[in-house]
């Protein structure tokens, strides 16, 4: 079998997000062959190289890939786990799911709604999430007044946040879609983001749910419910590489 990158091979093994598996390499729990390896791109040879994550060994057995759409309830924390026992996505979905190590593609806050992508695909997830790509992230928002064309000037040419400028953003104002009466495009992910640029203009939203990322959109799916991606669907995401 042809090497891969150690983050690749890490990140098909469904053993955990992509992000903490980064963490976990910069930390130096990552070994291969024996040896502490903390660099991503280290080639590695899944048939043959033998990988631990802080001392366990990580097996590669094959897994096709799954690709969720659920549209989350407010209240539900967008993880699969909590220590403190709160509910998460995890319950939401069919028991023939979860044990497949599913894992959502960026985050909602907990009183946020809507589109929530899930999956065991590293790949996607990394290209999905990461700045450079610029996937488009739309959102319907409430908000506790209306925005003035300076205020809806500066939310599209970006806000000052933590000392560094949000990239532009589209603003839309909608009529029909109660209770919200903005839709917002974003092309990157801070946290908190949409909350928070709002708030620098002293606007405090009411409510919000994500309705499309990328090509991906939430359609009619009913709040709390969840459903597989199609063929043509995934094929979108990827740019054609599934």
């Amino acid at each position: 079998m042809a090497s891969e990158s150690l983050l690749k091979v890490l990140s098909e093994a469904g053993i955990a997000s992509r992000r903490k598996l980064t963490e976990a390499i910069k930390q130096g729990r990552v070994t291969v062959n024996g040896q502490v390896v903390d660099g991503f791109r280290f080639p590695v040879d899944s048939a043959r190289d033998r990988v631990a994550l802080d001392g366990r060994a990580i097996g590669f057995q094959t897994q096709s890939s799954v690709y969720l759409l659920l549209n989350k309830p407010a209240g539900v924390l967008s993880t699969t786990h909590d220590e403190r026992g709160r509910k998460t996505v995890l319950s939401l979905l069919p028991p023939k799911y979860r044990h497949l190590r599913l894992y959502p593609v960026g985050r909602l806050d907990l009183d946020s709604t809507g589109l929530l992508l899930l999956t065991n695909d590293g790949d996607l997830t990394y290209h999905l999430t990461h700045p450079r790509f610029e996937h488009e992230k739309e959102y319907l928002v409430a908000i506790d007044g209306g925005l003035s064309p300076e205020e809806k000037r500066k939310l599209e040419q970006g806000i000052e946040l933590d000392g560094k400028r949000t990239a532009p953003a589209t603003v839309r104002e909608v009529k029909n879609l109660p209770p919200f009466n903005y839709s917002i495009t974003l092309h990157e992910g801070r946290k908190r983001q949409l909350r928070r640029m709002l708030a620098a203009l002293g606007y405090r939203v009411q409510h919000l749910k994500r309705v499309r990322m990328g090509s991906l959109g939430l359609g009619s799916l009913r709040e709390g419910a969840v459903r597989e991606l199609d063929k043509r669907e995934v094929r979108a995401l990827t740019g054609g590489k599934h």
